[in-house]
């Protein structure tokens, strides 16, 4: 039996393929060899896609790579990819939420790795559902593996960079919370986390600190297959340039500010998007029939033929 034609596969299956380690460590880069040799950067979150597609980019130009999450399986079969290709990682267990746990990831990485020079925070998550249904429960998970679990690291990296003497770099990546629908709870978080980030970029600039943020609007990564196929199909309309990004677009986004194409840059959010926070929306879960009805009133094709009056003759 052959295998099935691309378009007929499961989308995570098509995914994974298009994504693989051997498809990053292999992907064109903007950015110059060695640009980050003698670096050492700390990613979270290395486990899902955008943060694997980041620490490949980081490793490639020539940095020493903490990467940390939850699942140490994970961790494992990324740390090995990279090393095969002869790069430099080291792996750490940690929840975000957990401040010990946070504190003891941070002693690693500068213990292992040397002092660190950039932060990238691509830890998070959040599930669709409406506001409404909400359980407590559900909505203090994502808060405080959000938002709380950023503070965490943004708050213990930089005293260490204060007590070392020395300054320090952080990128967040978050989302753009206009026109994102169904996830509510995320949106509240990481709206939270640009602001902190505005706040501190200013507390901590005589600190020598940099603080930015990165905010991805549709990305076709491998968590973009666990969307239903309506929900999925609508997602490439849903900014001007109508196509999704892809992992590599935001870990270049994450370099150009954390590294020195950024360096008189703080505060800033940049939105990876295609436009959509201008225009475009982004439904998690199905479109409400409210809003169906309101984007068909407007759609041309089902608007009378209108002419201008010229006024009085």
């Amino acid at each position: 039996m052959t295998d099935a034609p691309a378009a007929k596969r499961p989308p995570k299956e098509v995914l994974a393929a298009e994504f693989s380690d051997e498809a990053l460590f292999a992907h064109p880069k903007s950015f110059a060899d060695g640009l980050f040799d003698g670096k050492v950067v700390l990613l979270t979150g290395a486990g899902g896609g955008i943060g694997r597609a980041v620490a490949w980019l980081v490793g490639r130009l020539g940095a020493t790579v903490i990467i940390a999450g939850r699942k140490q399986e994970k961790l494992d079969v990324l740390s090995a990819a990279m090393r095969a290709k002869g790069l430099k990682v080291h792996s750490h267990l940690a929840e975000m939420r957990e401040r010990d746990q946070v504190d003891a990831l941070v002693d690693f990485a500068w213990k292992t790795g040397g002092a660190v020079d950039l932060v990238i925070h691509s830890a998070g998550g959040q599930f669709p559902q409406a506001a409404i249904d909400f359980s407590l429960k559900g909505w203090k998970a994502v808060i405080d593996t959000n938002l709380t679990g950023t503070f965490n690291l943004m708050q213990e990296s930089a005293r260490r960079w204060r007590d070392a003497g020395r300054g320090g770099n952080i990128v967040n990546i978050v989302t753009s919370p206009r026109n994102l629908h169904h996830v509510s709870h995320s949106n509240a978080a990481r709206s939270g986390i640009i602001a902190f980030s505005e706040a501190v970029a200013v507390e901590w600039a005589p600190l020598g600190i940099r603080v930015n943020c990165v905010a991805p609007g549709v990305i076709r990564s491998e968590g973009f297959a666990a969307y239903e196929p309506q929900v999925r199909a609508r997602y490439k309309d849903s900014n001007p340039l109508r196509r999704m990004g892809t992992p590599w677009d935001i870990a270049e986004a994450c370099v150009y500010l954390g590294g020195p194409s950024g360096h008189f840059i703080t505060g800033a959010n940049l939105e990876v998007n295609g436009g959509g926070s201008l225009w475009g929306e982004v439904w998690t879960t199905d479109k409400p029939d409210y809003f169906l009805e309101a984007s068909r009133a407007t759609d041309p094709a089902n608007v009378p033929n209108q002419t201008e009056d010229d006024g009085d003759d």
